[in-house]
């Protein structure tokens, strides 16, 4: 299939198409991706398409360069000549909104989200590829909440993100230290699903999401929503609701030919275990 070049509206963040993946690029690599007012917009409509656009099953995200995300642009934060005008109440509303948009609408997505760290996730940055439902790691790369090192208390969701990935205990350890941990230790701690060979991240990250957007959409839609569940149910209620869905994935189109595939593939399967067995037998016949 050829690839897709989407137009973001902006260089900051590059897009493509391909076999039902949408790679998303932050794009900034002098800055080590750090957002900005023209990147992070963007990145918030991309998500919102990967929400529309049915012909999307996988979202691909990662950073151009040696890494995935710096967080926010430091250097630029007192660049804002609106902000001092602003109240308080007026600046947590719209954090509040750039939150839900961006994270928030991340962890909402119907289609599994991967991201592909070839370099640091700091701060905000960590909260993106927290938000997806897979990370992949270079193996040079390295994680950091790194808010306390600027007396910042988090944002984006990466307090929320972080318990819910590591736990409270392990989480409140790595929001006060705010230290460098590196891809192993990532992997030991259940951040990063998997930790490949720099020069190897793009094409196993791809191929990964190509295979989660050519399953069962529908399966795969529904087994997301079950382990949302999961996280916030009670038992029963979860039950419940993974009965709805499973009767719902049942009845899908999907389903019937993915059966269907199965049920012929066992009957080769089963042929061919007989030829041998036939062949084994004849030869066996042929040396007596």
């Amino acid at each position: 299939m050829d690839t897709e070049i989407v137009d973001t509206g902006t260089p900051q963040l590059l897009c493509t198409l391909r076999d039902g993946v949408a790679t998303v690029t932050l794009n900034r690599p002098e800055a080590r991706n750090a957002l900005s007012d023209e990147l992070t917009p963007a990145l918030r409509r991309m998500v919102q398409r990967c929400h529309d656009d049915s012909s999307i099953g996988a979202l691909l995200l990662t950073g151009a360069g040696a890494a995935f995300c710096a967080g926010g642009d430091i250097k630029g934060m007192g660049g804002d000549s609106n902000a001092a005008a602003r109240t308080a109440e007026e600046r947590v509303a719209r954090l509040r909104i750039g939150q839900r948009t961006l994270t928030g609408a991340l962890v909402s997505l119907h289609i599994p989200t991967i991201a592909a760290l070839p370099g640091p996730a700091a701060g905000a940055g960590l909260s993106i590829a927290l938000a997806c439902d897979l990370r992949i790691m270079a193996e040079s790369a390295f994680m950091t909440t790194a808010y306390a090192r600027i007396g910042f208390s988090g944002d984006y969701g990466i307090n929320w993100l972080l318990t819910r990935t590591v736990g409270s205990a392990r989480a409140r350890e790595l929001m006060f230290l705010s230290e460098r941990i590196d891809a192993a230790r990532c992997e030991q701690l259940g951040l990063a699903n998997l930790v490949v060979p720099k020069a190897d991240l793009r094409e196993r990250s791809f191929e990964l999401a190509r295979q989660l957007a050519c399953g069962s959409r529908t399966a795969l839609r529904l087994m997301k929503a079950n382990l949302d569940d999961a996280m916030g149910s009670d038992l029963l209620s979860a039950l419940d609701r993974e009965a709805e869905r499973m009767i719902e994935a049942g009845d899908s189109l999907e389903h019937k030919a993915a059966v269907k595939a199965f049920v012929e593939q066992s009957g080769r399967r089963a042929q061919q275990r007989l030829a041998q067995s036939a062949g084994m037998t004849t030869h066996t016949s042929g040396q007596d």
